[in-house]
């Protein structure tokens, strides 16, 4: 089926999927097309909306599935995401972004872990091991650090990388207990209907409670102030009566500078292996994001490994 043909073809994000808008007189809907990682894109995607759904939180829902022929339709929410809100200036951020952490507080009490998909199987969410967040932070090493130091240098760079990664991993205290989106930004976040809705939510597990604010504050494609950043990191424990603010921030920072370090290596990815260079541009500021949480003596080791790398950056 030729979807560019029939329908719109809609701008993509980093994942392998395509998206179309689908116009039926005054009614639209978006196909989601994705051969490659299809069980991830169309199956578990729509699980984990029917998940957030069932809770009362806005996720598309799905109108019709063609599994076999790797597409699925679903509900379309427009083009207004809070990405492009803020484009306008005169918005008042805050006021906004206490609106998300207060949708992010309703997100981490889903208890929710399993679901029927539309197979007529048992899904269940998956966990946030450590070896899932050691694996993604090693796409760093495996990707960015190539063309960075003598290819001599490699092995030595990534041991012990590797091992600083294990130790930070090991300082994280709170448990995998929570209702992670795992891409919790302001991309993915839509205006509709007064209210805001969720997407791209196919990768979501069950994980640890800072995780989703880290992306939100720490949003590689939005720049933000340190002032504006605390502002938000502060109202959300304000809304967090029994937290261990101690530990939160430890955990908080952990993340964060885990995820980055992943996401410099996704990038990268992106730029060598499919030919997607717009998102090396973002690099730069994921680099300061990782210098801003990173100040804490949990952090010695890693900075100095870092060094070798910062005339490249």
């Amino acid at each position: 089926m030729n979807f560019s043909k029939e329908f719109k073809k809609l701008k993509g994000d980093a994942s392998s999927r395509n998206f179309y808008r689908k116009k039926n007189n005054k009614n639209s809907s978006i196909i989601v097309y994705s051969k490659k990682d299809k069980k991830s894109n169309l199956l578990d995607y729509d699980s984990i909306n029917k998940i957030l759904i069932t809770n009362k939180i806005i996720a598309p829902q799905l109108l019709s599935q063609n599994y076999s022929k790797n597409f699925i339709e679903i509900q379309d929410f427009g083009n207004e995401t809070i990405f492009n809100l803020f484009k306008n200036k005169r918005i008042n951020k805050i006021n906004i972004y206490k609106k998300i952490v207060n949708l992010l507080n309703r997100i981490q009490s889903i208890s929710q872990k399993k679901v029927i998909n539309f197979k007529n199987q048992i899904y269940k969410v998956p966990k946030y091991t450590p070896k899932i967040l050691e694996q993604e932070a090693k796409l760093f090493t495996e990707w960015y650090i190539k063309n960075k130091i003598k290819k001599s240098e490699q092995k030595k760079f990534k041991n012990s990388f590797n091992k600083i990664i294990k130790v930070l991993i090991k300082k994280i205290h709170f448990k995998n207990d929570t209702f992670v989106h795992r891409d919790f930004h302001i991309s993915n976040l839509m205006v509709f209907k007064n209210d805001i809705g969720v997407i791209d939510s196919q990768d979501a597990l069950i994980g640890n409670k800072a995780y989703d604010l880290a992306s939100l504050i720490d949003d590689v494609r939005f720049q933000t102030s340190v002032t504006l950043k605390n502002k938000i990191y502060n109202f959300y424990l304000k809304t967090q009566k029994k937290l261990n603010k101690k530990y939160f921030k430890n955990d908080f920072e952990i993340i964060s500078v885990l995820r980055n370090l992943k996401i410099i290596g996704v990038f990268t990815r992106l730029a060598v292996r499919d030919n997607k260079k717009k998102y090396l541009q973002l690099i730069p500021y994921t680099w300061r994001l990782i210098r801003l949480r990173s100040q804490s003596d949990n952090f010695r080791d890693l900075n100095y490994l870092l060094k070798v790398l910062e005339k490249n950056k």
